[in-house]
């Protein structure tokens, strides 16, 4: 072969095996470069965890339904009481595996994230029989708000059935109702309202209702030391404001402290203490950006605003909050329980007096956990959306 022909096939191989060695340099630096993207969108990262650990839980099947269970209760005798969303209330009798159906309850708007929400006992439910439920109820022009109403039962039905609050209908929306329900030791009850969808509107103007954490007496009369009974045109039932849609709501079985967990946007799931008259930011500052990707706000921190006391970013849509006391659980007591609607699990926070100091899963591959109780015989019960409730066994 001529040796211009043989220079020539010789540069051609350099320049192919250059070109070679240029693709494979641009596909590992796009596998360096991808991965972390493809880690935070497929696997669950959680910010302020210092651990992410899983406990070997079983999961015993309590009570099968097809619905959305989104309240629990139990009631002296063992009983357990469960609201369906679609506008159903169950109750469980202690020993047996199927519900009956409770009559008497309120007219209830279901669709999307409305119906018939939580439900708590008065804490002298032994001797007055009250419980409390929270519902999505429509005005004569058809918006919806939250609506809290107090009943007797008598184990089969509800009486002297009462609304002690309607939030103001703003909205036909079917989103954003928060509800969740809580007693703490001085007999207040306390409530969540979401913001309805209104982000811009109603979190932070206290003359509205939406976007709020509320305080009553049990009967629905307004305390006097609610914090903005002197505001004029305040909703004086308020007692913290700036939420976004909290769905878990506890009360801390020795300081008697609400907590209460809520929904971010795409990011931003928070926990919260919940004291009086003090706003929590939504939307103002927040560790989450929109759905689409786009940014709302550049604050994530602002003064006269209150800081979680843990986020997650991203989202793990939690539902439902208990606290530990049970012994079943060893050196779990004291801390809480939150269930995940998006990725199926049960997360325990360490708390460290008020401040939560750890994350760990310590159960998952349960589908929707909508809701999450410790009940009277100390086991952890968690609801399922489209199964029902299972008993959670340490092995």
């Amino acid at each position: 072969m001529p040796l211009l022909k043989q220079i020539k096939l010789l540069k051609i191989k350099l320049l192919s095996i250059k070109l070679l060695s240029i693709k494979l340099l641009s596909i590992r630096l796009r596998k360096k470069l991808l991965m972390p993207f493809l880690a935070c969108v497929f696997m669950p990262f959680f910010v302020n965890s210092a651990e992410v650990t899983k406990t070997k839980l079983v999961s015993q099947l309590y009570w099968a339904d097809s619905g959305i269970p989104w309240g629990m209760a139990w009631i002296p005798n063992g009983d357990l009481l469960i609201t369906l969303r679609s506008g159903e209330l169950k109750v469980v009798k202690k020993g047996s595996d199927s519900a009956e159906s409770v009559t008497g309850l309120p007219k209830v708007v279901a669709g999307g994230q409305g119906g018939l929400l939580d439900i708590a006992l008065h804490p002298d439910y032994a001797n007055n029989a009250w419980l409390y439920l929270s519902y999505v109820k429509a005005d004569n022009k058809g918006n919806k708000s939250t609506a809290i109403m107090r009943a007797k039962f008598d184990g089969k039905s509800l009486s002297e059935q009462e609304d002690i609050y309607i939030a103001q209908a703003y909205s036909k929306k079917n989103s954003h109702f928060g509800s969740r329900l809580a007693f703490d030791n001085f007999g207040y009850l306390y409530f969540s309202i979401g913001d309805r969808g209104q982000r811009d509107i109603n979190p932070q103007d206290i003359t509205r209702d939406a976007g709020k954490v509320y305080r009553l007496y049990d009967d629905g009369r307004i305390p006097d030391d609610n914090p903005f009974v002197k505001t004029n045109g305040a909703k004086t039932a308020i007692y913290s404001y700036g939420h976004r849609n909290p769905q878990g709501m506890a009360k801390h079985p020795i300081t008697g402290d609400i907590f209460s967990h809520e929904h971010g946007p795409r990011g931003g799931d928070e926990v919260n203490l919940i004291a009086k008259g003090k706003n929590y930011g939504w939307p103002v500052i927040s560790y989450g950006i929109n759905y689409s990707g786009t940014v709302f706000t550049d604050l994530t921190k602002k003064q006269g605003m209150e800081q979680p006391l843990w986020y997650w970013d991203p989202s793990i849509a939690p539902s439902g909050m208990t606290f530990v006391t049970s012994d079943k659980y060893p050196n779990w007591q004291g801390n809480i329980l939150v269930g995940s609607l998006k990725f199926g699990q049960v997360f325990m926070l360490t708390l460290d007096g008020n401040q939560v100091v750890k994350a760990e899963i310590v159960k998952d591959d349960l589908s929707r956990v909508r809701n999450i109780k410790q009940g009277p015989d100390g086991y952890i019960y968690v609801a399922v959306d489209g199964q029902g409730i299972y008993r959670l066994i340490l092995e």
